[in-house]
């Protein structure tokens, strides 16, 4: 952020302020909103010369000068249709601190969406009034409608990928728009927000996920529990109390909820710190450089999850978690959800759910938690938890070399190859991900071995 330390203190003196006064942004100006993006469509963008350039951008809106920082693909492809992620600041915190990453610098750009984009999307980064998001009248959601038209008729965008984020009061915002453009926005991120910006609508469904620290004094905990329920509700999950880690632990605990619409989900991430965007495991400060937080790569890897297409938002749709085996694991970069053994019909597991460096991975029943979720990267990895890597313990090679979780760092012996013919291939040793002995049985170690094309060796999506 632009400075750690003055970011709080903005934030924790004006708090009461902004709650007080986020009442008049409870409803829309009578402008015409954007209309429901369900499936991949090209934009009047794709194909043209691009008059937009990354920097920033001037527009008028609701009769007033606004401004935001747009970011485009160095490698920009006129018929690609790019993703488009909104990036709000906190109160007090302004556009640019968003976009340069503020003392991080560019490994928190975006609250460290970009880095993790490789060149893959278009950023934006709006700029509130008074540093903020008050939203009177709507005119910040119509501010957000106006950029997105601008840049869909400049650029190439997959409408049906449409993201919003921010903090604090850009938290905020980005669920007022979950709320308010729910057919515009395929997802959002909340880290530690609360109702600021007004929540026109409310009642359709939108895939969420929600950040917050137990010892918010800006904020409390609770305020993001009841962002969170309403799309829970929204997104037929079913109902439960999840699990938050222990004061003092300093740690995180993320949820994945179950039985929601196919394609709603609602993740939930608590952890033992105050307000920030960025906490680190082990650490209770607040002030801790962002880039190395956790919380980049789980937002990552919940938004990557979201291919090119919306699903209906009918009720009946088949709830998440339900078994639709594919042939083959996808080699889609996003891609999200269990991974199951053609031999043994059961899924890749972190034995007793685990989250520290070494934990091992093992077959067990498939029963849709956390610890069975592993999202297929850009770079080849298959994360669980947002921020640990499938990895072969110690960069090893040899027949029955155990395989384990552990922090990413972006070396071979964290990055796998998902084949055509069923198997995952390790590809630093140049082995296959394999089910030690044909084992069946739950706990049966899973370890790297001698590609055979047995049944063992082989694993499919559900």
């Amino acid at each position: 952020m632009l400075r750690h330390r003055s970011l709080f203190t903005a934030i924790a003196t004006t708090a009461l302020l902004v709650v007080a006064t986020a009442q008049v942004a409870l409803g829309d100006t009578a402008t015409t909103p954007l209309t429901a993006k369900s499936a991949l469509a090209a934009t009047a963008g794709c194909g043209k010369t691009p008059t937009l350039r990354s920097g920033t951008q001037s527009i008028t809106t609701s009769g007033k000068n606004r401004s935001y920082i747009l970011r485009i693909p160095d490698n920009y492809n006129n018929t690609t249709p790019y993703r488009l992620f909104f990036g709000f600041h906190w109160n007090g915190g302004t556009a640019n601190d968003v976009d340069s990453g503020g003392t991080s610098g560019y490994p928190w750009s975006y609250y460290g969406q970009r880095a993790l984009s490789n060149n893959g999307a278009i950023f934006v980064a709006p700029q509130g009034f008074n540093n903020g998001w008050a939203n009177s009248g709507g005119e910040d959601t119509v501010f957000v409608d106006d950029m997105i038209r601008r840049i869909e008729a400049d650029l190439c965008v997959d409408t049906s990928r449409v993201f919003a984020m921010g903090f604090s009061y850009g938290g905020g915002m980005s669920y007022s728009l979950a709320c308010n453009r729910a057919t515009v926005f395929r997802a959002v991120a909340v880290y530690s927000g609360g109702q600021l910006s007004g929540c026109s609508g409310g009642t359709e469904p939108v895939a969420y996920i929600g950040l917050h620290g137990l010892r918010d004094p800006v904020l409390p905990i609770a305020t993001g529990r009841s962002l969170r329920d309403r799309f829970v509700r929204n997104n037929g999950c079913t109902p439960q109390n999840p699990q938050e880690p222990a004061q003092g632990s300093l740690t995180h605990t993320v949820t994945y909820y179950s039985g929601c619409r196919a394609g709603y989900p609602v993740v939930w991430a608590a952890f033992d710190a105050g307000h920030t965007p960025g906490p680190w495991d082990g650490s209770s400060g607040d002030l801790n450089p962002h880039e190395r937080s956790w919380t980049g790569p789980l937002v990552w890897s919940f938004f990557s999850q979201f291919g090119g297409t919306n699903p209906s938002p009918s009720p009946s749709a088949t709830p998440t978690g339900s078994p639709t085996a594919t042939p083959t694991p996808s080699t889609s970069p996003g891609t999200a959800g269990a991974i199951r053994g053609v031999g043994s019909g059961r899924c890749l597991d972190v034995n007793g759910a685990s989250q520290a460096n070494g934990a091992q991975i093992h077959i067990w029943d498939c029963n849709s938690g956390a610890n069975q979720r592993w999202t297929s990267t850009s770079a080849g990895e298959l994360r669980v938890y947002g921020n640990k890597c499938l990895d072969v313990t110690g960069a090893g090679t040899a027949d029955g070399t155990a395989v384990t979780i552990w922090d990413c760092n972006g070396q071979n012996n964290q990055k796998w190859r998902l084949n055509s013919d069923g198997t995952i291939t390790a590809v630093g040793a140049g082995k296959c991900l394999d089910v030690s002995g044909n084992g069946t049985a739950n706990g049966t170690k899973v370890q790297i071995w001698s590609c055979t094309g047995a049944n063992n060796q082989k694993w499919t999506r559900v």
